[in-house]
């Protein structure tokens, strides 16, 4: 559906799993002790659920904290431009039957460094739009 004047499309829930399958980098939102951090993480969207490899530090720490988190991920192509935000709880992995499943994914980390915590993110809503992009109208 198109919104304002024609410019903006709310998105399906199949039509925000099909971005995030297109993609693996995205914004993670965590919030704890009051503080509000964004890192830049990459991920896999398996169609449900979005996975994730970390290293200990800040990051695992918060979601240690407060599972609750909230996921960016944005595209464009020259005609459009698309985001769409996942909101849900993040799980650290633990159990060696999922681990060993999760190393079956194709994740692996933009930079060489060891990140051998997985963390699976379950959304509990999953948001999308859709942008036209096109020149500013008139001001005046």
């Amino acid at each position: 559906m198109w919104e304002g004047e024609g410019l903006v499309v709310v998105l399906s829930e199949d039509e925000n799993w099909r971005l995030l399958r297109r993609t693996s980098l995205a914004r993670l939102a965590l919030s704890a002790a009051g503080e509000v951090d964004i890192f830049p993480v990459n991920y896999y969207a398996d169609g449900e659920t979005l996975l994730m490899r970390t290293a200990p530090g800040t990051k695992l720490l918060e979601l240690t904290v407060n599972s609750r988190v909230a996921v960016e991920i944005d595209g464009f192509t020259d005609d459009e431009a698309w985001s769409v935000v996942v909101k849900g709880t993040a799980r650290r992995l633990e159990r060696q039957a999922e681990i060993d499943e999760a190393d079956e994914a194709p994740l692996v980390p933009w930079i060489p460094t060891l990140k051998y915590i997985y963390v699976r993110i379950t959304p509990a809503t999953l948001s999308g739009r859709r942008f036209e992009r096109a020149l500013e109208p008139e001001r005046y």
